[in-house]
């Protein structure tokens, strides 16, 4: 009983809070709101007579909107200004999904008055047809001109536009066709390409492995990377990779030698007192225990190493007016180190992890030019950070 009288209390308090939120709203304008809330609150046992406000609610918040959108659609046609096109073909459909939201709730009772509830419905769809062919002319007409212009941003627009046009009224006229045109004239193509200026030979692998933007996954919906100049493209910037300077070390072998000791378990022997007598347990059985011995190793090891710096730098450039727009630094290292080893005595005083050392023998060092295209990955990774944090056009 007592578990009843908690869940009775409990759902007065939320339909308390739910109608008094619905009221808030019609309050405070947001008749939508207030509709959607009395909705949520009458898709069950819509004629209790505890959901009475909410018809009450829904009913006053209808009438309302619906006055107020007609209102402004009728001051919007006053105003004759193509530009509202949009604002009376929204607010039509507003009208229209308003009533598709209340209508399977219909009828919905009054019980003290003894009606339905008043919700006077209108066919919209031809004033919904003739205000989407109104702003379909408007915005393919008002896109045209822009595609005329000398200006990317309103190339931008006119694609914006024409896919929002696409998407209210697919098919209409070439609006495919001027989209894929407002996209490209709206781009940014940019050309990449690499400067050497070091005294070394830049190999040829590493420059198209780091111009494979295709890799990169930085293009976007207005800027497109280049390594190739291609036919029929104007290119508005370029990103030019100045090789600056490249060291290399010379190749070192550097030798340690170090002892390593361990105790290892040798058996067992024969526990003894401080005095040298056998320790026995209770049945008078002398005691064993593990007997442990020093083992050593002296370790040869040897260490091979070469080192190579790549320094760079990183020039955006504008290609329309021949400036510099700005340069960052770009610097990459790549260290080649190789071990082996061998010894003298008992390798088991070695660590484990170190063992594979002496099953290794010495190297050939890398060539010049394979250290330098080893520093690639990691040059491509900071030049992708550089590229993702200063975009061309901000």
């Amino acid at each position: 009983m007592k578990k009843i009288t908690t869940l009775l209390l409990l759902s007065i308090f939320v339909y308390s809070c739910g109608v008094k939120q619905t009221q808030s709203m019609l309050s405070d304008g947001d008749y939508d709101g207030a509709i959607n809330r009395a909705a949520e609150g009458l898709k069950t046992n819509k004629n209790a007579k505890g959901k009475q406000d909410y018809v009450y609610l829904m009913e006053e918040a209808f009438a309302k909107a619906k006055e107020r959108d007609l209102r402004n659609i009728d001051m919007l046609a006053k105003d004759a200004n193509p530009a509202n096109f949009e604002k009376v073909y929204n607010t039509y459909l507003q009208l229209n999904n308003r009533q598709e939201k209340i209508r399977p709730l219909l009828p919905l009772k009054l019980l003290k008055q003894g009606r339905d509830a008043y919700f006077p419905f209108e066919d919209y769809s031809t004033q919904i047809v003739n205000s989407k062919n109104a702003l379909s002319k408007y915005l393919y007409d008002n896109s045209k001109l822009l595609l005329k212009t000398n200006d990317k941003m309103s190339y931008r627009r006119a694609y914006d536009d024409f896919a929002y046009l696409e998407s209210i009224n697919p098919g209409y006229k070439d609006v495919k066709q001027l989209m894929d045109e407002a996209q490209f004239k709206g781009t940014d193509f940019v050309n990449v390409f690499t400067k050497n200026e070091t005294n070394m030979v830049i190999p040829t692998r590493l420059q198209n492995d780091l111009l494979d933007f295709s890799t990169f996954g930085l293009n976007d919906k207005w800027t497109v990377y280049h390594n190739n100049r291609q036919k029929g493209v104007t290119y508005d910037y370029g990103l030019i990779v100045n090789f600056r300077q490249i060291n290399i070390s010379p190749e070192q072998i550097k030798e340690k030698e170090f002892i390593k000791e361990k105790q290892v378990k040798d058996g067992t022997k024969t526990l003894v007192d401080a005095n040298g007598n056998v320790v026995k347990d209770s049945l008078g059985h002398p005691i064993k225990v593990d007997n442990f011995k020093t083992i050593r190793a002296n370790i040869y090891e040897f260490r091979q190493f070469k080192a190579c710096q790549v320094t760079a730098k990183v020039d955006y450039v504008d290609f329309r007016t021949n400036q510099l727009i700005e340069t960052f630094p770009l610097t990459s290292e790549f260290n080649f180190e190789y071990i082996y080893a061998n010894y003298n005595g008992d390798k088991r005083a070695c660590d484990d992890n170190y063992l594979m050392y002496f099953d290794r023998r010495a190297v050939p060092f890398p060539s010049n030019e394979q250290m330098v295209f080893d520093t690639g990955e990691d040059l491509k990774a900071k030049l992708k950070a550089i590229i993702t944090r200063n975009k061309f056009r901000r």
